[in-house]
């Protein structure tokens, strides 16, 4: 009896990381319905998705950007360095870039891509490691600053850098 206890508690507790995870509350938790606690004293803010996990019905923007992307995949690889500029969702003939079409346009369908929310304190990720690849993103889309670094050190970051891959010019070697 008590065996079977412990395994239906650690299922709820691993769907609940996950869910925490993907940005996504776990049925019958706080937020599962799209609405805040009824209480109404809460202590830390409701639950959001960061915008590099947002849905894809988030707002499209113009396409513009001007972005250095710097690509590690391995420590002992020398550092790949990418230049993409687009204007409208379209590559400039200056972007030096594996695939400058689908980096533009995956830029103008969710120009928050490369402005993920900070990492939450309270937001449980699988202790899973994606491989030593890293990536830093600088310049600007649509007139905001960019300064995103990503890496593959556990669940939530691989989330980050499989929704910018495009982007960033590789899939983490996987």
């Amino acid at each position: 009896m008590r065996l079977r206890f412990v395994r239906l508690l650690l299922a709820v507790l691993a769907v609940a990381g996950l869910a925490a995870c993907s940005g996504t509350p776990a049925p019958g938790s706080p937020g599962s319905t799209g609405q805040a606690p009824s209480s109404g004293a809460s202590s830390s803010p409701a639950p959001t998705s960061s915008p590099a996990t947002s849905s894809p019905s988030a707002a499209a923007g113009s396409g513009d950007a001007q972005l250095s992307i710097t690509l590690l995949e391995t420590p002992e690889a020398s550092p790949q360095n990418f230049t993409l500029v687009c204007t409208g969702g379209v590559p400039a003939a200056e972007s030096k870039h594996p695939s400058p079409a689908e980096a533009c346009a995956a830029i103008k369908s969710n120009p928050a891509l490369l402005s993920p929310a900070p990492p939450q304190t309270d937001r449980a990720c699988t202790m899973q490691y994606g491989g030593p690849a890293t990536a830093t993103v600088t310049g600007s889309v649509e007139g905001k600053e960019v300064n995103a670094a990503f890496s593959r050190t556990d669940g939530c970051q691989i989330g980050m850098w499989d929704a910018a891959k495009t982007v960033l010019g590789s899939d983490g070697g996987h």
